[in-house]
């Protein structure tokens, strides 16, 4: 199909045909780079997240707690600041005030929580259940579809580490009483020391990342196109401009030669206008050009002694006709018969004069 088109058509056809390649190829590359550059950077916001909350349940653990611990049994009602995710909730709560962070969400999702609000849902138990049969693994993040919704998420493991905390999560008998007209006797019991019971889990909102993402790569992919659409449009110009144009004077002088439509003079204008420019250049069509000057040279040496020898070939042809036309009038009778009537003449005037 391609060979009827002319040579700078096909080229330009199948250097589209490479850019487009290149570009499915570089964009295909360059989404997924992308995706995993932006998984990446909401991976490390939830770490930070993360590691905050972390810092707030230690500080509560280890400077509030010991502080208010004391009043629990002497105050009728519970403090919750005593314990550490009360605290991390109400510090996320405050960090969500601000509208760039509204949409994060922050949970101990537990088993058996004290605050069934802190109760795990199935996917969130399937992550503790992943944590129990993998104690080697330090946290887990991806992606959750909630509400139509795309959600990143980082959980950690949850177990308790200080044998303080048993107080209130061991059994009822146990706990403080104002624990006990808080929260009940029903909830939050029956913990153990170093055994996982819930997962830290923090939800980040992936459509804005990913929207950047996206803008990124329709943005990059345009400059490409760009680019491309400039790259052949440069090259076809170059290719017409030192390729094709010095290609066309010769294919005209090939044409015009081999159908003996170009007299000496105009091969003489032709090679003096068209083809001295080419064979002036140092490279494969300066060569070209050279090897059919010099062709058409040696051609019309070739036709000069053609018609040289047609010409003497010509001149011998006549001289044998006109001998062949004269033997031919000498053999006749009647130039016979001339000639002896000539004799006979000669003879008498010869004669008379004696």
């Amino acid at each position: 199909m391609l060979n009827r088109f002319k040579l700078a058509t096909k080229f330009t056809f199948l250097l589209s045909l490479v850019f487009l390649c290149a570009i499915a190829v570089s964009g295909f590359a360059l989404s997924h780079a992308l995706e995993q550059k932006a998984e990446t950077e909401i991976g490390y916001r939830s770490q930070i997240v993360a590691e905050t909350m972390s810092s707030v349940r230690n500080y509560t653990n280890t400077k509030i707690s010991p502080l208010l611990l004391p009043m629990v049994d002497t105050q009728s009602t519970f403090i919750p600041e005593t314990i550490p995710s009360f605290a991390v909730r109400e510090v996320f709560e405050n960090l969500r005030k601000n509208p760039d962070f509204k949409d994060f969400f922050y949970k101990d999702a537990n088993i058996n929580p004290t605050n069934l609000r802190d109760k795990a849902d199935d996917f969130e138990m399937k992550i503790i259940e992943r944590f129990r049969d993998e104690p080697e693994l330090k946290s887990i993040s991806g992606f959750r579809d909630s509400f139509e919704e795309k959600l990143f998420y980082t959980a950690r493991p949850f177990s308790l580490t200080n044998s303080t905390c048993l107080r209130c999560h061991s059994t009822p008998n146990a706990a403080p009483k104002s624990h006990l007209l808080s929260y009940g006797s029903e909830n939050g019991f029956g913990w153990e020391l170093n055994k996982i019971i819930g997962t830290q889990i923090i939800y980040l909102p992936a459509k804005r990342v990913f929207d950047d993402a996206n803008r990124a790569f329709i943005l990059f992919i345009s400059l490409f196109i760009g680019i491309f659409a400039i790259v052949i449009l440069l090259i076809n110009y170059l290719l017409k401009r030192n390729v094709l144009q010095p290609l066309k004077p010769m294919a005209q002088l090939a044409q015009k030669m081999t159908m003996s439509q170009i007299s000496s003079e105009e091969a003489e204008e032709f090679d003096r206008q068209k083809l001295t420019p080419i064979v002036k250049r140092n490279d494969e069509l300066g060569q070209m050009g050279r090897v059919f000057q010099r062709m058409m040279h040696e051609i019309y040496a070739r036709e000069q002694q053609m018609t040289q020898q047609l010409q003497k070939l010509r001149i011998e042809i006549d001289e044998t006709r006109r001998a062949r036309q004269v033997a031919e009038i000498e053999g006749s009778e009647s130039f016979q018969q001339l000639q002896e009537e000539a004799r006979i003449m000669r003879s008498k005037r010869n004669a008379g004069n004696q």
